[in-house]
């Protein structure tokens, strides 16, 4: 699905769901927003960006989602509504879809706590096809390469950090072996670059 076909519909109400930048800075108007989870996919610091994070000689590394049947992601859902749907759709489209290659997906999003009922999201998931997709690389290389890349937004180890902190606060009793490794790897190299200084 598209975000034009949502728009297309007259949706008046839409939720979206954000597992990495979105967690902490979503940028757009929403009514309210919910932690929780989504099956059947895992995160990984698999694609590139060459604009947020990263440029063309140093591209950063963000988030994906890696269809996984086992597998569950947790993150932020937020529910926009009436006019807000279009703002950030249009808002969302620029900055994951143009600047970040992803494409969107519905999901089932299941809010934490066991009172409330799943809900169908929109979600934005960089593919294979994309050509900023990096693919698998171990921690530590993954690691090294957040440390040293920044783009247009920030620092890539900055989204790093804000994305580990979000699990901790906000999903602590979530053990996300991938981010926390990675989130090791690159401190170590802070730590060296620093005291190479």
């Amino acid at each position: 699905m598209k975000p034009q076909d949502i728009v297309a519909g007259k949706a008046n109400s839409l939720w979206i769901f954000g597992y990495g930048s979105l967690v902490w800075k979503p940028d757009f108007q929403y009514k309210r927003s919910q932690v929780g989870y989504i099956q059947g996919y895992k995160r990984r610091f698999w694609h590139g960006d060459n604009f947020h994070r990263g440029n063309d000689e140093l591209p950063g590394r963000v988030v994906t989602l890696i269809e996984d049947d086992d597998a569950s992601t947790w993150g932020v859902a937020f529910e926009v509504t009436g006019a807000e749907v279009e703002q950030s759709l249009k808002y969302l489209n620029e900055r994951e879809t143009v600047c970040g290659g992803y494409v969107t997906k519905t999901v089932e999003f299941f809010p934490e706590g066991e009172k409330q009922p799943p809900v169908q999201a929109l979600v934005y998931i960089a593919t294979q096809e994309n050509a900023l997709y990096l693919g698998p690389a171990s921690p530590e290389t993954i690691g090294v390469q957040i440390a040293v890349c920044q783009g247009k937004t920030g620092h890539n180890l900055e989204y790093l950090l804000r994305l580990a902190e979000f699990m901790r606060s906000s999903c602590p009793h979530v053990e996300d072996h991938h981010l926390f490794s990675i989130e090791a790897a690159a401190l170590t190299m802070v730590s060296y670059l620093l005291a190479a200084q």
